[in-house]
């Protein structure tokens, strides 16, 4: 065991071994979890993206623009134009966008209130925003920011939307059949999916005591903090989860997956020196957004995951998650800390 926590960190403790990863994780062969079909629409759905505005997330919205559904960018950028472009390329009129910045409590609460106040409630989802900043920077509470923004916004954000009733989580109403056995209904259970990665592996342990402590680093230490938070953030998708559907009564479908390694611009604040090169390997080896999507619309938008509690993808293939993340004390004492620091800033 300890051998295999060692070659774990090897593979994603800086940037140059986490892209070799990255890049060998595309040739590896997969069984595939299932197939997105052009059948598997939207329509009537309301979904939420956030990070919408460039590289993934704009490929997801886009997407499930063309599906039929009524989309919700959640941007710190890029409104209104990007909104506007995904009606162009798709057609669809019922896209809208929504300023919030991740960095910042106050404004994940506003996103929450235009949400309810403008659309009531929101069928699916999609948790995407993440950076890799060059260095700690400190957000308007205080904390780091990519702490906050790749993991505690979407506590904030999940509990808050849930809170408001915002994603209707009830009983689950089954699915019917045709007399051929074919599915003629879907269940009503709303999805939320976190974009997550397999880097979430890599964490030898959780650190309790310094949870939500400001520090300080520079990119040397981007990489491995990226992917301690990804554990955090996969840890608390298992634990929601279990939470929203106790005993087994499926109320909410709760998804984390890796795109494996996309073409986007989260290595924006790389060293310039390196940029020219990153941008090569990226546009050679890794996968265009719109590839990357494809399975986020699977979990989003396909009736074969109908009635499950959770899953977890890689790229298409299902996998296990970490057992770190999947111990049910672990998941205990990271929504307890979670939700301490949240009540702490509340009342600060």
């Amino acid at each position: 065991m300890i051998h295999m926590t060692a070659h774990r960190q090897k593979k994603y403790n800086n940037p140059v071994t986490a892209t070799l990863t990255g890049i060998g994780d595309l040739f590896r062969k997969q069984e595939p979890a299932g197939r997105l079909t052009d059948s598997d629409r939207l329509d009537g759905k309301t979904v939420l993206v956030d990070g919408a505005s460039s590289g993934l997330g704009f490929a997801i919205a886009t997407d499930c623009a063309r599906r039929g559904a009524r989309v919700i960018m959640a941007c710190r950028s890029g409104i209104p134009e990007k909104g506007e472009k995904i009606k162009r390329i798709t057609g669809n009129r019922d896209i809208h966008m929504l300023p919030v910045d991740f960095s910042d409590v106050q404004s994940i609460r506003n996103l929450v209130s235009a949400i309810r106040e403008k659309f009531g409630s929101v069928d699916i989802g999609i948790c995407n925003a993440g950076i890799v900043p060059r260095q700690s920077r400190k957000t308007p509470q205080g904390l780091e920011e990519m702490f906050m923004v790749n993991y505690f916004s979407k506590f904030i954000l999940i509990n808050l939307l849930l809170k408001n009733d915002v994603f209707k989580v009830e009983e689950s109403a089954p699915s019917t059949f045709s007399a051929q056995g074919k599915r003629v209904g879907r269940s009503a259970v709303p999805r939320i999916i976190f974009i997550a990665s397999e880097s979430h592996r890599n964490p030898e342990k959780f650190e309790w005591d310094d949870f939500g402590k400001y520090r300080d680093y520079t990119i040397g230490k981007s990489i491995e903090l990226y992917g301690y938070y990804k554990l955090l953030l996969t840890t608390f998708s298992f634990e929601l989860s279990r939470r929203l559907n106790p005993d087994g009564t499926v109320r909410c479908s709760v998804f984390s997956m890796c795109p494996g390694p996309v073409n986007s611009n989260i290595a924006r604040e790389a060293p310039k020196v390196f940029r020219p090169l990153l941008k090569m390997v990226f546009g050679i080896f890794f996968k265009s957004p719109a590839k990357a999507a494809v399975p986020v619309l699977y979990l989003a938008a396909s009736p074969d995951l109908d009635g499950r509690v959770f899953d977890y993808l890689f790229l298409m293939g299902r996998k296990a998650i970490d057992e770190k993340a999947a111990n049910p004390e672990n998941g205990q004492r990271l929504w307890e800390l979670s939700g301490d620091l949240f009540h702490k800033i509340e009342n600060e």
